[in-house]
């Protein structure tokens, strides 16, 4: 009877551990799966995004004299933007920058908060998505983590 005792301890401790590992596993699943459907958005949107939150103005002459991408001198009524770090570069130059990063180009800090990238928004998504657009797809997870799309 003792055999059958430990036989049937055994039994019941291999279980477990099959079962805890089972549980670990379908976790580390479940886990996997939502970062795999999680919305991506492309530069293209990212840039109409910054155009929304952070609008291009007219230069007047008051602020830096050169644009730090192009290395080109400013000049009045040349489209400038001016980020919240309070860097300005010419709307193109930054705009292209965006395609790549999206950072700041000279102190790297984020352009657009975690709110303003608020993907999830299905207004934004149902007026401004393409789905099979030819535009590079870039997950929103890595630009708020590390402000740079392709890694």
């Amino acid at each position: 009877m003792a055999a059958l005792s430990e036989l049937l301890a055994h039994i019941y401790c291999t279980t477990m551990v099959f079962f805890t590992i089972l549980v670990f596993e379908l976790v580390n699943f479940v886990r996997a799966s939502a970062a795999n459907h999680r919305r991506t958005t492309t530069a293209t949107i990212f840039v109409k995004l910054v155009e929304e939150n952070i609008p291009a103005l007219k230069f007047k002459g008051v602020e830096p004299l050169e644009c730090a991408v192009c290395l080109s001198l400013y000049e009045d009524g040349d489209e400038v933007r001016k980020l919240k770090c309070n860097h300005t570069f010419h709307k193109d130059c930054l705009d292209e920058w965006f395609r790549n990063m999206a950072t700041c180009p000279l102190c790297r800090s984020m352009v657009l908060s975690e709110e303003e990238v608020e993907v999830e928004n299905p207004r934004w998504w149902n007026h401004h998505y393409v789905e099979g657009s030819d535009d590079e797809e870039l997950p929103v997870l890595s630009y708020i983590a590390h402000g740079n799309f392709f890694t």
